[in-house]
């Protein structure tokens, strides 16, 4: 995770700072270790952590944009990587954002799930599976207003997701369908931009419908606040799988 940048005007930074902080704390109360960046003036997006880079058996797949502040920001997320240790950083040649992707290492021998559409393009697929040595099934979304598959589809274990339908094609639905008969199917995407680790699943409080089918399905939800930050749960927390 990376704290908001002081120097930000996207938005309010002391709101904003003191949601952040909440999230950080409800992770740590769960268990989980928290690696922390450190800000970087002019770049008050390094707060979506999960742009950085993907990361599957100790490979980290990093994320490519397609502006400059986009190559300053993989930069830093890449100097975070070398020096963390455990991990293997391989820069893209495609443009991709790393919350585009989503790996569930408990389903079909370890599959990961790619949107394209809008933020990605198809073929950084092809790449991700070549780097990643995990079979990547290519999931087409239509809504420009959800343009990545972290803010409509999420990992609630290692087998199973919970995703809006409508934020897929046809053909994408029908897969999804396939694979994932069991899944949690949101009413709303209001939510989805969440982190899981199997039992607590940590989502935006604005998001009760989702809260009540996560609690129904078995989970344990974790609702926090993140209006000020607007990406969500998911994109403020880039998960290190080693």
């Amino acid at each position: 995770m990376c704290p908001p940048a002081p120097d930000a005007v996207s938005y309010d930074v002391t709101i904003a700072g003191r949601q952040w902080e909440t999230l950080r704390s409800r992770l740590v109360e769960a268990g989980h270790t928290v690696h922390t960046l450190t800000p970087h003036p002019g770049l008050p997006d390094l707060v979506f952590a999960a742009d950085g880079a993907f990361t599957v058996d100790g490979v980290a797949y990093g994320a490519r944009r397609s502006h400059p502040q986009g190559a300053r920001e993989a930069a830093v997320h890449e100097a975070f990587y070398r020096r963390l240790g455990g991990f293997r950083y391989v820069a893209s040649s495609q443009v991709n954002r790393g919350e585009d992707f989503a790996y569930l290492p408990g389903a079909y021998g370890g599959v990961i799930l790619a949107g394209y559409g809008f933020g990605t393009e198809a073929v950084a697929h092809v790449e991700a599976q070549d780097v990643l040595r995990r079979p990547v099934v290519s999931l087409r979304l239509v809504d420009r207003r959800l343009d990545h598959l972290g803010a409509v589809l999420a990992p609630l274990d290692d087998a199973n997701i919970a995703y809006w339908p409508d934020a897929f094609s046809p053909a994408s639905r029908q897969v999804l369908a396939r694979l994932f008969p069991q899944a949690v199917l949101a009413g709303e995407p209001d939510g989805l931009n969440l982190v899981s680790d199997g039992h607590h699943v940590f989502l935006g409080a604005h998001a009760p419908d989702l809260v009540e089918r996560v609690a129904a399905a078995g989970y344990q939800p974790v609702p926090v606040d993140l209006s000020e930050l607007r990406g969500g749960v998911k994109r403020c927390v880039a998960e290190l799988r080693p």
